[in-house]
């Protein structure tokens, strides 16, 4: 959509607190080649605490689906591999949700990925299998995947254990 196209109309309300049946009738509704949008006017604010809370639910539900033990962080992969070939490698340990290759701005392999299985058992027995397999030239390594929080904590409470007791400075 471009500035030349956007067409902005204003409508009063008599009672604010109560969205005119326009706004519900009108939403979504095409006119001619163009897409009405139809909302209350609203401070910037109240948008901003409304989409804050729209982007909440959403990281919730991904962070719900991902926390069950399913998801596989997967590195070490050849620059060879791709979604599909993860895919493949993968799909024989059970029923998989998704496999994805990180890549860089230019397409490239980041030389990582992860796979969803359908149930934590499948996930299990996929990292059993598949941590430490050749695939092309490379030896996978394959692990439960984590949030990056949860990594830094395990690896401060790691590196606290090792350090505790040994002399600070010298």
């Amino acid at each position: 959509m471009t500035l030349e196209n956007l067409v902005v109309s204003v409508l009063s309300a008599t009672r604010p607190t109560k969205p005119p049946k326009a706004v519900d009738a009108l939403n979504g509704s095409e006119v001619k080649v163009c897409k009405l949008y139809v909302a209350r006017a609203q401070k910037k604010n109240e948008r901003q605490a409304e989409l804050r809370e729209k982007y909440e639910k959403l990281k919730m539900e991904r962070l719900n689906r991902y926390q069950q033990g399913v998801n596989l962080y997967v590195k070490n992969l050849d620059d060879v591999i791709d979604d599909a070939r993860l895919h493949e490698e993968f799909s024989v340990y059970g029923n998989i949700t998704s496999a994805k290759i990180m890549v860089d701005e230019k397409g490239n392999t980041k030389g990582f990925g992860f796979v969803c299985f359908s149930s934590p058992d499948e996930a299990t027995k996929a990292v059993t299998e598949m941590n430490g397999r050749i695939i092309v030239s490379k030896p996978l390594f394959v692990a439960l995947a984590q949030r990056k929080e949860e990594r830094k904590q395990h690896l401060a409470a790691q590196h606290a254990v090792r350090t505790q007791g040994m002399p600070r400075g010298f």
